[in-house]
């Protein structure tokens, strides 16, 4: 068995690249059946965000070959050349996937350090995979746990003391760039999570016209309620993009949803008078060559750098604490799949003649070479009681463990 982990992300990547390989819900599952019916994965978890897209999984046997067929898959699935994001692509491998997954949800790995939306996305991501039947005993602990280091950062230290995602960064990026919200129209497409936060930073800086547009009516009909503002009907987004002064578009589209010729109208029927355009989706919503468009000022994620870096230097500070309570997790991780490891090696173990044990007991161990040697120690000094009660025909104490660790999954 191992833990694989095949991803890029904002640190390894563009937004081009990004957008190309991002998976939409329906998507991920089906490319979970695809990895698992081929026999390359057992578990699987796909996490797709603005800025990651990564495949967590358990291989069926440890072998080299289980990454490079998680990255060939991803390159024919979204019909991409490995050859295009070889260079961004990173490879984890059991416990460094561990430290990945707690990092990530800790906001320790976001463009915004201590982001609060990136814990949301990953228990999402977790329960779109449990719920349609792609994770197993592993995958469920590894995301349980690291759900619990998530919430444990953000409850023991000071990462999360001011609220801080990319709604906040764009919110605050477009009050400096506007010099001021108080007297801004503004309209957002999209009724999400992300333009909900959008939605709330703006009434807290006392935005007065606000218009919300979605392709389910009733979410952003659900969010004016909450909020207040104006919906607007999503067939009316072409007519209507001459009124705002400020746009913020996150929506899951492949194709964009606003394009140049539509904003060329815009301000020619506005006057020509100056358009910010926030494109907070990825893939990205709005046009590339609406840029070229005098007047209009169109910025996306990867544009929120100015506030990344004033967000990482108030936290950083935070840094050694959080990471400190990461490898104190990880240790409890790998404890409980050294106990899994265990059992199910005493199990093969217990079904062969004792003067074979040894060289099965070997072949095992050359297959745990990540292995620490507290975690080595753990895993033999279970196997070795497991064994001594079973050679004294006492089989309560194995149960027992076995009993626990398929509790704790």
């Amino acid at each position: 068995m191992e833990i694989a982990l095949i991803g890029i992300s904002h640190r390894t990547a563009s937004i081009e690249l990004r957008e190309r390989l991002a998976f939409r819900v329906e998507q991920a599952c089906e490319a979970a059946d695809q990895l698992r019916s081929r026999g390359i994965l057992k578990e699987a978890v796909i996490l797709s965000t603005c800025n990651r897209t990564e495949i967590y999984g358990v291989a069926p046997e440890r072998s080299v070959d289980n990454l490079n067929a998680i990255e060939m898959f991803i390159a024919s699935y979204h019909q991409v050349s490995s050859e295009d994001f070889k260079p961004a692509v990173y490879r984890r491998s059991d416990r460094e996937v561990v430290r990945h997954i707690y990092r990530v949800a800790a906001g320790l790995d976001s463009l915004l350090l201590g982001e609060s939306e990136i814990l949301g996305q990953v228990r999402e991501a977790y329960r779109v995979a449990m719920d349609h039947g792609s994770t197993g005993r592993v995958l469920n602990r590894l995301f349980q746990s690291a759900l619990e280091v998530g919430k444990r950062i953000r409850t023991e230290t000071e990462i999360a003391t001011k609220p801080m995602s990319v709604a906040f960064a764009g919110v605050k990026q477009a009050e400096a760039l506007l010099r001021g919200l108080e007297n801004q129209r503004v309209m957002i497409v999209g009724a999400g999570a992300t333009s909900e936060q959008v939605v709330k930073h703006l009434c807290d800086r006392g935005v007065p016209q606000l218009r919300i547009l979605n392709r389910t009516l009733e979410n952003a009909k659900a969010l004016v309620a909450r909020y207040g503002g104006e919906v607007v009907p999503w067939e009316k987004l072409p007519e209507v993009l001459d009124w705002p002064d400020l746009i913020v578009s996150s929506v899951t589209t492949p194709e964009p949803i606003i394009t140049r010729p539509m904003v060329e109208a815009a301000m020619v029927a506005r006057g020509n008078r100056p358009l910010m355009i926030m494109d907070l989706g990825v893939p990205r919503n709005i046009a590339m060559d609406v840029k070229q468009i005098p007047g209009a000022h169109l910025t996306d994620i990867d544009g929120l750098t100015e506030t990344v870096e004033q967000n990482k230097k108030a936290r950083e500070e935070q840094i050694p604490r959080a990471i400190a309570l990461v490898d104190e997790q990880i240790e409890g991780f790998m404890r409980w799949q050294a106990g899994v490891a265990a059992c199910s090696v005493f199990a093969e173990l217990r079904a062969v003649p004792e003067h074979k044990r040894e060289a099965l007991l070997n072949q095992h161990l050359a297959a745990m070479p990540d292995l620490t040697e507290t975690e080595l120690a753990h895993f033999k000094g279970l196997l070795d009681k497991f064994l001594r009660d079973s050679r004294n025909g006492n089989s309560a104490e194995y149960s027992h463990a076995n009993t626990e660790v398929q509790r704790k999954a």
